[in-house]
């Protein structure tokens, strides 16, 4: 099945028009023609049947025949995770992320960070991408960066299952086993050098459960795709038992 994205189609949509640059990349590159079908999401659990009507290059035009919604994910996942001093690193995070299943990411400028500007229009390519190479109906919400500390102030649902991932030699839970199936989850994951002590010992003043994801030291693009795997995997298995 090929997948496009356009978050301005809806279910009262009966004809919509690409831009330049995803008409040129259905004509030009996947060679599509009048009369094709495709499907395209709004990244909002549905998908929508579209033919083309018009192959122009510079506004390719479809006409919208049906619309089937797919099911949400059976948790709420939001991982707050410190940029990567590479760039790419953080992409390769956003995109594996995506493919497992995320609802929420956001970039967290901590003390320890060596990276503390992002560029969110390629962070958002990246996760649009990844939505469509992985066949879902849903687009993570990409936040803008924020301090940890700042974050930390916000007001959380109470229901929310709280968890800050870190390498200090501290009491900590096994992310797995603290795991709760179908819940609403959120995982700060720290810097290369990890969270300070006093960003810990903030985190957990403010009701997060300190965790450990196994007993190796991880990269933080790395770590953040364990949790994002290990929450999906919960939810699996608990979905397989009942």
């Amino acid at each position: 099945m090929q997948l496009f994205y356009s978050p301005q189609i809806s279910s009262d949509t009966n004809q919509l028009t690409f831009d330049k640059e995803e008409s040129k990349h259905i004509i030009k590159v996947l060679r599509m023609k009048k009369g094709d079908r495709f499907n395209i999401t709004n990244g909002k659990g549905s998908f929508f049947e579209a033919e083309i009507i018009d192959e122009n290059p510079k506004g390719c035009t479809v006409h919208i025949h049906s619309e089937t919604k797919q099911d949400p994910l059976p948790y709420h996942l939001h991982i707050a995770v410190a940029p990567t001093k590479l760039n790419d690193r953080y992409e390769w995070f956003l995109e594996k992320a995506t493919e497992i299943g995320i609802s929420e990411i956001t970039p967290i400028i901590c003390e320890r960070s060596e990276r503390k500007v992002i560029k969110p229009e390629r962070y958002e390519k990246i996760i649009h991408s990844a939505v469509k190479q992985s066949l879902s109906a849903f687009v993570p919400v990409l936040h803008q960066a924020i301090p940890l500390k700042e974050f930390l102030n916000k007001q959380f649902h109470p229901d929310l299952q709280k968890f800050i991932a870190h390498c200090e030699n501290t009491e900590k839970k096994a992310f797995k086993t603290a795991l709760r199936p179908n819940r609403k989850i959120l995982i700060l994951i720290g810097p290369e050098g990890d969270f300070s002590m006093e960003e810990i010992q903030l985190a957990v003043k403010n009701g997060f459960i300190a965790v450990s994801l196994g007993n190796r030291r991880l990269r933080t693009e790395t770590a953040a795709v364990v949790a994002c795997n290990t929450v999906s995997f919960v939810n699996q298995d608990d979905q397989e038992q009942n």
